[in-house]
């Protein structure tokens, strides 16, 4: 498409005339088939959260985190109490629709509702929640909330670039990679360099197609196992 010219003749931006600003995320809770995003709350959750996480064999999942490990659960509580205060990150807990225990946590941080820019982060998922469809789910009720209800333009991910796991998943979900901004952030005594990936508002309906079709009943088998791939799916609605 031919670059838009203003009256110096140079290029500029598509207009958006009928652009407002957005409204900020709320604590609200969100339902799906799997799972349902509760507002973070450490009477609620943190036990059951900390019980999941202790599942794990040795504090890998948190070394890419700015919190954790935590050591027990008074330390885990500490923070999950300060972080429900909080309304930037807003954090939600991941409640499994069987068990009724919360299995993890993810945000919605940096949040720009004049210009319609959210990211997801500090996803915090434990054995109980990686690599089901709980956690695609959970991904899927978030991004669903940002475009379909608050009406967003733009919905990121970013992660340490060399966290090789978050960058696999962010493509799964159906995330654009950007780029990398190099030594954008210290955390833990080190540095990082910072991998982003986004969805836009024009590629949501594609990307959210493709998630409710994953997710619909029809794909999994009685035993509960995915019938097709998400980048199946994607690959089949592409083609």
């Amino acid at each position: 498409m031919p670059a838009r010219l203003n009256a110096h003749g140079q290029p500029i931006g598509s207009p958006l005339p009928d652009w407002t600003p957005r409204p900020g995320p709320a604590r609200v809770t969100l339902d799906g088939r799997f799972c349902r995003l509760e507002p973070l709350d450490a009477d609620r959750h943190a036990d059951d959260l900390h019980a999941a996480f202790a599942l794990a064999a040795d504090g890998r999942d948190w070394t890419y985190m700015t919190v954790g490990p935590f050591n027990d659960l008074a330390a885990y509580r500490a923070w999950a109490t300060t972080a429900a205060r909080a309304d930037d990150p807003l954090h939600y807990a991941v409640v499994d629709g069987r068990s009724g225990k919360a299995v993890g946590t993810l945000a919605l941080m940096r949040q720009d509702p004049s210009n319609g820019v959210v990211e997801v982060g500090s996803v915090s998922f434990s054995p109980r929640l990686k690599q089901t469809p709980v956690s695609t789910e959970a991904q899927f009720l978030l991004m669903s909330y940002a475009f379909d209800e608050l009406g967003y333009r733009r919905y990121e991910w970013k992660c340490d670039s060399l966290n090789e796991p978050s960058r696999r998943a962010a493509q799964r979900l159906g995330f654009t990679f950007e780029g990398v901004f190099r030594q954008a952030v210290v955390y833990k005594g080190r540095n990082r360099d910072t991998a982003w990936f986004s969805i836009l508002d024009a590629e949501w309906p594609q990307v959210g197609k493709a998630l409710r079709e994953w997710l619909s009943p029809d794909n999994f088998d009685p035993a509960g196992r995915q019938r097709r791939s998400l980048s199946e799916v994607r690959a089949s609605a592409a083609g």
